[in-house]
């Protein structure tokens, strides 16, 4: 069919070093193309597959830098140069080089290691739940931000038991996303795959937009279909599409983009800018926020942009090519009335103040009202979350199903649908604002 390379990509680290030979093997008796094996080594054994797949001819295999490599990362490629010197599949790279460039990034890991939060050794546990190294990660943090990261190992199990509810599927962004995303709600609402299962079609459960979009086909179909009896849960009289979802998407007119960014930024938007917004709309105007606030924060040396100075330290930032600022941190003072401290520093040796708010001082918090269990005329925030909409005001009239607040939590999206008929009677929200499982956000009457 015109291929040139044939990818084996293993995103969890699923593949057991025999299996791993054999299927090589079996490749090589069919195909003359090169073949290339990507794994993560979140089992702790992956290394052994890669060697085991270039006995049996694999042409390439991805390994990471000894420094960074291991966990959910790929094997470490410095101990497999080494294992294959002086064999036929000598690599003749260079070791040392690679020692000397592990040792770079071992400085450059700790100054991050505080937000390191992946596995500390391997485990056989990868091939129960199938995590994808890419993901597991992301998910520790959205499950952290949800309250669940003391249950990490019951979030662990819940994804497989997802993975085989929605049919055993290919897991990789973005569909891997949406399983977890699944497996967290679930633990949130405390329920079961049985549980979903169980529900009549009319049942008033707001199921993230991820995992309703997946099933509407916004995603593609799962080979063989998704599973009938899940599909009708998820999409409640929904009907999902049909062909290929993005032929039916209109055309981008990139000009008029363009000049609504440009108008937005408050500059001329560059044509990267403008599909980074047309991909991540909401993600990129929050990346465009922060750089007119803060500017350029890639000039800061990276123990300062994540840690700050202590009083006495001095740094050199590099503003651009024969520009250089020198920065000493001299004190600050004590806390003004309205929450704000004064900070001296040294810019170039010339002394300088600025006002900055601390975000650290305690701040006076109401009691969010909780929503009542079976009181139909209460919408209540089906998982921790921010409001990022409000669809509707007090005194609308609403039908069953409307679109009333959506919700997000670590980039899983939720949208509240009116479970009945009614008018507005209270909105005790409002977008921006960060709200827990079950607090009350709306009342109907």
């Amino acid at each position: 069919m015109g291929a040139h390379i044939l990818g084996i990509k293993d995103m969890a680290g699923l593949l057991k070093p025999t299996a791993a030979y054999e299927l090589v093997t079996a490749l090589r008796q069919e195909i003359d193309l090169l073949i290339h094996l990507h794994a993560h080594d979140t089992s702790g054994i992956n290394a052994a597959s890669l060697l085991r797949a270039a006995e049996a001819g694999t042409d390439i295999v991805d390994g990471a830098v000894a420094s960074l490599s291991g966990q959910t990362s790929q094997p470490n490629l410095n101990s497999l140069v080494a294992a294959l010197r002086h064999t036929p599949r000598d690599s003749r790279l260079d070791g040392e080089a690679l020692d000397d460039c592990s040792r770079y990034w071992e400085t450059v890991r700790s100054y991050y290691l505080p937000f390191d939060n992946g596995p500390r050794a391997g485990s056989a546990a990868v091939y129960q739940h199938e995590i994808p190294g890419g993901q597991y990660t992301n998910l520790q943090q959205q499950a952290s931000a949800m309250g669940l990261a003391h249950r990490w190992h019951e979030v662990e199990r819940m994804y497989g038991r997802v993975n085989q509810l929605f049919g055993d599927i290919v897991k990789v962004t973005p569909s891997s996303k949406v399983v977890g995303d699944m497996a967290l709600f679930l633990l949130v609402k405390s329920m079961t795959p049985e549980d979903v299962l169980a529900l009549p079609q009319d049942h008033d459960i707001a199921f993230s937009d991820s995992v309703a979009d997946m099933f509407a086909g916004s995603l593609g179909t799962s080979p063989g279909g998704w599973p009938l009896k899940v599909q009708e849960i998820i999409l409640r009289r929904r009907e999902p599409l049909e062909g290929r979802p993005g032929a039916k998407l209109p055309p981008a007119d990139l000009q008029a983009v363009q000049a609504q960014l440009s108008s937005d930024l408050q500059r001329e938007a560059r044509r990267d800018e403008c599909l980074s917004y047309l991909l991540y709309p909401k993600v990129f105007l929050d990346f465009a926020e922060t750089w007119q606030q803060y500017s350029d924060v890639s000039v800061l040396p990276t123990p300062t942009f994540l840690y700050g100075m202590k009083v006495g330290d001095e740094i050199a930032i590099h503003i651009e090519v024969g520009k250089t600022l020198i920065v000493k941190f001299l004190t600050v003072c004590d806390p003004h009335p309205d929450g704000t401290r004064t900070v001296f520093f040294e810019l170039n040796g010339q002394p300088r103040r600025v006002d900055v708010r601390d975000h650290s001082l305690t701040v006076e918090t109401h009691t969010q009202r909780k929503a009542e269990a079976g009181n139909p005329n209460h919408v209540g925030a089906p998982t921790p979350g921010l409001v990022t909409g409000l669809f509707v005001q007090v005194g609308a009239k609403v039908k069953c199903n409307d679109k009333l607040i959506s919700l997000e939590a670590m980039k899983m999206q939720s949208t509240l649908y009116a479970p009945t008929d009614g008018i507005v009677s209270e909105v005790l929200v409002q977008p921006g604002q960060q709200v827990d499982a079950k607090d009350l956000c709306l009342v109907l009457e």
